[in-house]
């Protein structure tokens, strides 16, 4: 896990954080170690507000904020089982095709 000291303002990151209760939050934000302290403080996300403290457990840095908001909803739709792989930094397995003759 990369440390939150190597984001940088400015650019669009998609992050997840694990909440007291061991649940998943899911965000995106343009300046992540602001928006961390936000969430811890009661200021972030309405849902973190009853579960803090947060952990930042996952960050990958976006392209631009449309991209990170795209993956942030295709994070949420994750089943928990798939979020802790990819926390984990597990690769989800490839699908081979079978070539027909």
């Amino acid at each position: 896990m990369k440390r939150l000291s190597a984001a940088r303002p400015g650019i669009p990151y998609c992050y997840i954080l694990q909440c007291a209760d061991g649940s998943f939050y899911t965000g995106w934000t343009n300046d992540l170690p602001r928006r961390y302290r936000q969430h811890n403080t009661g200021n972030g996300g309405r849902y973190t507000r009853s579960r803090c403290p947060v952990i930042l457990v996952y960050f990958e840095p976006q392209a631009d904020g449309s991209m990170a908001r795209k993956r942030e909803a295709a994070i949420k739709q994750l089943p928990r089982t798939k979020k802790a792989e990819l926390i984990a930094g597990k690769r989800p397995a490839k699908r081979s095709r079978l070539r027909g003759k």
